[in-house]
């Protein structure tokens, strides 16, 4: 399970990160133009999160690598691997991209959607009204009275996303032949591993009840 966790996390926590910091960016900019194009698009796109990400990935392995070849269909660097730090790193990066991709695009659009719709309730409180009135910059009163009541939630959120990541994604990992806990445990499930199956699911019942 230890020899499993790092390319797990670093492929979950990596995609998780980025759709953190999307959501908190985009959703902040729609609820300052509700209504507007944008937002009609990301509320018609919300449901595509329903998919999970290994859906996205294999349209994602079909275009990038079997038909533009541009990058490879799965592993987590190229065989023999570089020898040289450098040219390491670029292929790890290299064989993220997809994975990394299809989880952002399986959650992105429905993370937008929930924030928004709460900075959206705290932008139209009586104190949001009264900092505009006194004449706070836009970015202020994000800060201060919209940003600040709903990190609670927005903290929650991502938290249980970080646990989350103790079990990866058997199938996403599978699909790219990712070598992390999602894989492990396929492999454990097929070949009927009990211990590797119960301590993983032990672990993060544990995490999760944290």
């Amino acid at each position: 399970i230890l020899e499993r966790l790092f390319p797990t996390l670093l492929l979950f926590a990596t995609a998780q990160l980025v759709t953190f910091f999307i959501g908190i960016f985009v959703a902040l900019f729609l609820s300052r133009r509700y209504g507007g194009w944008l937002d009609k698009v990301i509320i018609g796109l919300a449901p595509t999160s329903a998919a999970p990400g290994w859906f996205y990935g294999i349209f994602l392995i079909l275009l990038f690598a079997a038909m533009l070849k541009v990058l490879p269909f799965g592993g987590m660097v190229e065989a023999p691997p570089p020898t040289d730090r450098w040219s390491y790193t670029l292929s790890v990066l290299k064989h993220m991209t997809l994975p990394v991709v299809a989880q952002v695009v399986s959650s992105v659009f429905s993370t937008i959607y929930s924030w928004r719709t709460f900075f959206l309730i705290y932008s139209s409180e009586d104190y949001v009204e009264m900092a505009k009135a006194k004449g706070l910059s836009s970015g202020q009163i994000e800060r201060r009275y919209v940003l600040r009541p709903t990190m609670p939630t927005i903290l929650t959120s991502f938290t249980l996303l970080l646990i989350s990541l103790w079990t990866g994604a058997i199938v996403l990992e599978t699909v790219f032949s990712w070598p992390g806990l999602g894989r492990l445990v396929y492999h454990a499930i097929n070949s009927y591993d009990t211990p590797i199956v119960v301590g993983t699911t032990v672990i993060y019942a544990y995490l999760l009840g944290l």
